[in-house]
């Protein structure tokens, strides 16, 4: 059993949906005796379970008509085996019950474990083996009401395997409901323990939410031939030392095209993110009337849009661009090197044939940066919809227009044409803040310059954008300007 934590990842995890997981089952299945599995996990329930209320004096464990209600009959015996109080609740029909359920339901009742019909009053740990995976349809009734309970509730919460009524392939909620965080400290903890495979679910759009922290055992069934990871979860970028017989050009150049009158910010936080990433040299190119120079950053290069030198560079364009960056677009679109296309850029393709098939036949690195409106935008759908399925969203929008896209939100999802998707595990909401879109765009471009694929360079900059706001000081407020300079 271990624990899926960012900074622990030293190589990407194969993450499986549904069907997948199904696949998985089965193979590990055949391979053993009958409701092996089943003891595996529910013994494997217990024990994270003790590990996260090793005091609890009564654990509720509401159970489902399915096998995910026996993986909680079994985690409830081991728990009552180990002087444990559980009570369980259970939704369904002995009859209607799988085999291996049966014989764990029939195992608890022997072992002495308490049956209810009602939750404890104030468990101390509430275990939820209600639906698990490939659940089709809404909670409803008593399993809806339980599941409020414990969420609404002061106790930690474990699930086993999925959250009830979270669709393991996309991460979205069938429940529309969102737990009472007005008050601090009544929110409940929340713990998943993933078995068999990890799902893609789990880490991205409410996934994270819902799951919480998550833990993964495969029970013994490892890796199965022929089954194909629907994703995968990025691992930890592996730091480049930079040689000491090296120079500024040695690590590449960005220049940012952007910033409209009113909206310098943007391309300046684009640039000052390339730069503390570690560009050799950054320009700026703005679309204003007027050309600063930022005493407080003096190594940015400053030129009027039309004056920007992009040749053998990494261009940034669309940060702050407004309107204006429908003009420079063409240029930004035939520049022969790497380029990163973001924010007011996006907007201004998506509703134009013409940048489009500039766009399509691009020979260089391009990598899009779209939040789920641009998408929505460039899909010619709408955030619902992008948000519905992120993973589709991005793949097609990288299939579309044969590029790397970053499709930024909670568990930011990196698509590209003949690879898996990879979803990013680092982050937290303080980055919900104006300008850090612009940050990662430059981070982005300064990977670029540094001779990253579009791929690489996308992932990388999206977990290390993610892990600075995760390892931010608690009580001092992000803001786009210090995270652009590394937290500084």
């Amino acid at each position: 059993m271990q624990r899926i934590h960012p900074d622990r990842i030293p190589a990407p995890l194969p993450l499986f949906g549904t069907q997948a997981t199904r696949r998985l089952e089965q193979a590990a299945a055949a391979a053993l005796p009958p409701h092996t599995l089943m003891q595996r996990a529910g013994l494997a329930v217990a024990r994270l379970a003790m590990a996260i209320s090793p005091h609890a004096r009564s654990v509720w464990v509401a159970c489902g008509p399915g096998n995910n209600g026996g993986d909680g009959f079994e985690a409830a015996l081991h728990l009552q085996q180990r002087g444990y109080a559980p009570t369980v609740t259970w939704i369904g029909d002995p009859a209607r019950l799988p085999p291996d359920a049966q014989a764990s339901l029939r195992r608890a009742r022997a072992a002495g474990v308490t049956m209810a019909d009602e939750p404890p009053p104030a468990p101390d740990l509430a275990i939820d083996a209600l639906l698990g995976l490939g659940s089709t349809r809404p909670p409803e009734g008593r399993i809806a009401q339980w599941l409020h309970k414990m969420h609404q509730g002061a106790a930690p919460v474990l699930a086993i395997d999925l959250p009830s009524g979270l669709d393991a392939d996309t991460g979205r909620h069938a429940m529309n409901f969102v737990p009472d965080r007005s008050r601090p400290g009544t929110v409940a903890p929340r713990f998943c323990l993933s078995l068999l495979s990890l799902k893609p679910g789990l880490f991205t759009a409410e996934g994270r939410d819902w799951a919480g922290e998550v833990w993964f055992d495969d029970l013994g069934g490892g890796p199965a031939p022929g089954i194909a990871a629907d994703a995968e979860l990025a691992a930890i970028p592996a730091d480049a030392p930079r040689a000491h017989a090296s120079h500024k050009g040695s690590y590449g150049d960005v220049a940012v095209l952007g910033g409209a009158p009113g909206m310098a910010g943007a391309a300046v936080l684009a640039a000052t993110a390339a730069l503390h990433s570690g560009a050799g040299r950054v320009f700026v190119g703005l679309l204003g009337a007027e050309v600063p120079w930022d005493s407080a950053q003096p190594e940015l290069m400053f030129r009027d849009a039309g004056s920007l030198p992009t040749t053998g560079q990494t261009l940034v364009c669309g940060c702050g661009g407004g309107e204006a960056v429908r003009t420079v677009l063409p240029r930004a679109l035939a520049h022969d090197g790497p380029l990163v296309l973001d924010a007011d850029a996006l907007n201004a393709l998506a509703g134009d044939a013409q940048l489009q098939i500039l766009l399509a036949g691009r020979q260089a690195a391009t990598v899009m940066t779209p939040h789920p409106l641009e998408a929505a935008r460039l899909l010619g759908s709408d955030t619902r919809q992008v948000q519905a399925d992120r993973l589709a969203a991005a793949q097609a929008l990288a299939d579309r227009h044969a590029c790397t896209v970053v499709l930024k939100g909670s568990g930011s999802v990196v698509a590209h044409p003949g690879a898996r998707p990879s979803i990013n595990p680092t982050g937290n909401a303080r980055l919900s803040t104006a300008g850090t879109g612009d940050v990662l765009a430059g981070m982005v471009g300064a990977a670029l310059a540094a001779g990253r694929t579009a791929r690489n360079a996308a992932i990388e900059a999206v977990w290390r954008h993610g892990a600075l706001s995760d390892r931010w000081p608690a009580g001092q407020p992000l803001t786009a300007g210090a995270l652009a300079r590394g937290g500084a």
